[in-house]
């Protein structure tokens, strides 16, 4: 059976984006581009939302093309264009680079893909993620935490009823400041 894992950048205060949307904030070097390639090296598949889907393939099918992506981006594309990808969305009739659109309940469909994937699928982006960690679906949570107060965005967790206990199972720190964090659940 598949676990469930919502990796995602978060800033310090626990944003994921700024108002606008920005990204800008992260600091993603070499070091921390080669964590997320074996993240994603070893991941079964990954899951989206439609904004997420976007978002990765407005550049990642692309990338090789571009000059200035350094050789962790590069195997990154690598790496992320050659794996199964989902992508829930209720307008997109059909995706392309390697995703499949699915429609249903999001917890029929993690049920289908647990038994189609043996080992880890991640979900990306927090609409989908909240979702997830509602029902209690989530199995693992791996937060990279940037060194950066964002004030105020797009939140890493939904508001919900219940806390959800964790333990810390990993964590990492990254010359530029970035830890990751990983929990599971309790």
């Amino acid at each position: 059976m598949s676990n469930l894992t919502y990796l995602l950048n978060v800033s310090l205060d626990g944003f994921i984006e700024t108002t606008d949307h920005s990204l800008d904030w992260t600091a993603i070097d070499e070091e921390l581009h080669y964590w997320f390639n074996e993240r994603t090296r070893g991941a079964a598949a990954s899951i989206y939302g439609r904004r997420m889907y976007d978002l990765m393939t407005a550049y990642w099918p692309t990338a090789a093309s571009d000059p200035d992506a350094t050789p962790a981006m590069l195997e990154y594309a690598e790496i992320w264009n050659a794996m199964p990808k989902i992508v829930f969305s209720r307008t997109l009739d059909s995706a392309d680079h390697g995703f499949r659109v699915v429609r249903g309940d999001i917890g029929d469909e993690l049920a289908n893909l647990r038994k189609e994937f043996d080992g880890e699928i991640e979900v990306s982006g927090p609409n989908i993620a909240s979702q997830y960690i509602e029902r209690g679906l989530v199995d693992e949570y791996c937060l990279v935490v940037h060194p950066v107060i964002l004030g105020a965005g797009t939140p890493f967790f939904p508001t919900i009823a219940t806390p959800i206990r964790l333990r810390q199972t990993a964590s990492k720190r990254f010359e530029s400041g970035v830890l990751a964090l990983t929990y599971e659940r309790a």
